[in-house]
């Protein structure tokens, strides 16, 4: 069929129905069918020519022509797209490089083939047109709620229609527990990502997401929706319990009542959409050991002990609650270290005075042997708050004679006796590291103790160029993340309680004496690695 035997207008109405029903701009679909026609064409004239069909936008009509480019005369590649200057002068009055020669070609009748390939691109351009929009549409609403209903099941996916404007895919493990849908249920979805690939845009749902109860809670309590009330933190285990942090910016309005609603109507509201999944309302504290103490509830806590560099957390129980403490299968425990981001280790008071005590006993057995006393001296050393030599060697002796029973000449004694023990000591793991090959340029070092060199050789550093190679963490021990986990790193020197500070001060000193660093540069580090781990603290906190 030719295409002037056709209405002209039947083409402008194609066009606008495709627009409306795949919601894309008309004009798209009027240029898909210019290239369909031009392809037509080029299969009628020649594959080598450049054929450009153009619709009216008014009348319907299309108009076939044929352009050829003006170019230098040594590179013409194609002569049916090209000429040369010398012969566009037959059709320009003043040719230049990169002109265009335009004439009108007679309109190609469409055969099957042609009509059928004409069909194929216009539907790949509609496709990839629909494509666009919906991506563009859909990229910023990640984060968002929507709703939309089940199309289709497949492998335990759920296929969910948005409203015609749309497809998104639910997959079985963002489902809350084993809820199932049926065909033309409506459902409600976390839009988690949205990614464009290259069958096209794919949005990711989820329904066990935390930022999903989150998004709930933000349209239920209008006081969330405002800003007066902040959600700080949530953790879920998706279909049975959850845990949610909230803060309120105006002390007139208690967070935990507004987010429970009067005679629980909000927090229902969601428990109802989550397949009855139940909702632990906290109030979030900026002091960590009260945030914990109201996280672990319903569990009483007696102690909380912080190891904030370590990143874990110490909980004492009384005996009764520790399995309260601890929740069905560790739930309780478990969702209370996700909202606070800490580690969480809960003892009962049983078992941490039994610590206390093996502490205690290793003490005072301690003392007892290093510093040959007996037993109720040593004890009264513990219970004073010494912990080892070195504290009773320097301590001022003034500390020592505030002890009851310590009179000046014992008080003398004691640090005597533990200077003199300590000096062995030293000896001993010096000529220790020596025999292991310490180098000279090393143990003259300032800021290693024997001990520590004896620790640094049995690590196969033995010279000051082996120690400036080495990580402030390598030395002083650290934490990495790894898929989410926290993960211990031990140090060579941890075990003498080098600090991250000291450790960097340490090893770029030794640079500077090496000439690796200028002094300048290596303060500049330090500040800069000391700032970097304030703000990675600040982070967890």
């Amino acid at each position: 069929m030719a295409i002037t035997s056709a209405n002209q207008l039947e083409l402008l109405q194609t066009a606008e129905a495709v627009a409306r029903e795949k919601m894309i701009d008309p004009d798209l679909v009027i240029q898909a069918m210019e290239e369909s026609l031009a392809r037509a064409a080029k299969s009628r004239y020649g594959a080598e020519m450049d054929i450009r069909v153009k619709i009216d936008r008014k009348t319907g009509r299309a108009s076939f022509s044929r352009i050829r480019t003006v170019v230098e005369d040594d590179a013409v590649e194609n002569y049916q797209a090209q000429l040369t200057v010398a012969q566009a002068r037959s059709f320009l009055a003043d040719p230049k490089v990169g002109d265009e020669v335009i004439d009108e070609v007679p309109p190609v009748d469409l055969g099957r083939i042609a009509a059928q390939s004409a069909k194929q691109v216009i539907l790949q351009k509609v496709r990839e047109a629909e494509r666009d929009r919906q991506y563009e549409e859909f990229k910023d609403r990640k984060g968002q709620i929507l709703n939309g209903v089940v199309k289709r099941e497949e492998y335990g996916n759920i296929i969910v229609d948005l409203n015609g404007r749309g497809e998104a895919i639910l997959r079985r493990n963002e489902k809350i527990g084993r809820e199932s849908y049926r065909i033309g249920d409506r459902i409600r979805s976390y839009i988690k990502d949205v990614r464009r690939e290259a069958r096209g845009p794919q949005i990711f749902l989820s329904r066990t997401a935390p930022e999903f109860m989150a998004e709930l809670f933000k349209m239920e309590v209008p006081e969330i929706y405002d800003g007066i009330i902040e959600i700080k933190a949530v953790a879920r285990d998706p279909g049975s319990r959850a845990k949610i942090a909230v803060i309120s910016y105006e002390s007139s309005i208690d967070p935990v009542g507004a987010c429970v609603g009067m005679r629980g109507s909000r927090v229902q509201a969601v428990v109802n959409e989550l397949q009855g999944e139940k909702i632990d309302i906290i109030p979030w504290n900026q002091d960590q050991a009260t945030f914990l103490v109201n996280a672990l509830q319903p569990a009483e806590v007696s102690k909380v002990v912080i190891d904030e560099e370590a990143g874990k957390i110490e909980v004492v129980v009384p005996d009764e609650q520790l399995s309260l403490a601890i929740g069905r299968r560790g739930q309780n425990v478990r969702l209370a270290s996700q909202l606070t981001g800490l580690d969480i280790d809960i003892m009962t008071e049983s078992d941490e005075s039994a610590r206390r005590q093996a502490e205690f006993t290793e003490r005072t057995n301690l003392f007892i042997e290093t510093l040959d006393i007996d037993e109720m001296m040593a004890q009264l050393l513990v219970s004073e708050g010494f912990t080892n030599l070195e504290e009773v060697a320097y301590v001022d002796l003034d500390e020592l004679l505030s002890i009851d029973g310590f009179d000046e000449a014992t008080a003398a004694e004691l640090q005597a006796r533990a200077r003199d023990n300590l000096e062995a000591a030293n000896r001993k793991a010096l000529e220790s590291a020596k025999a292991l090959g310490v180098e000279d340029s090393l143990i003259n070092f300032e800021g290693l103790t024997p001990q520590m060199l004896e620790a640094l050789a049995k690590d196969n550093i033995k010279t000051l160029e082996d120690f400036a190679t080495c990580a402030d963490w390598e030395l002083a021990g650290g934490w990495t993340t790894e898929n989410g986990q926290r993960k211990k790193d031990e140090g060579v020197l941890e075990k003498f309680d080098l600090s991250l500070e000291e450790a960097q001060h340490l090893v770029m000193t030794a640079r500077v004496m090496l000439g690796w660093v200028d002094p300048t540069a290596a303060d500049d580090y330090v500040e800069e690695e000391t700032g970097a781990e304030d703000e990675d603290e600040q982070a967890r906190a």
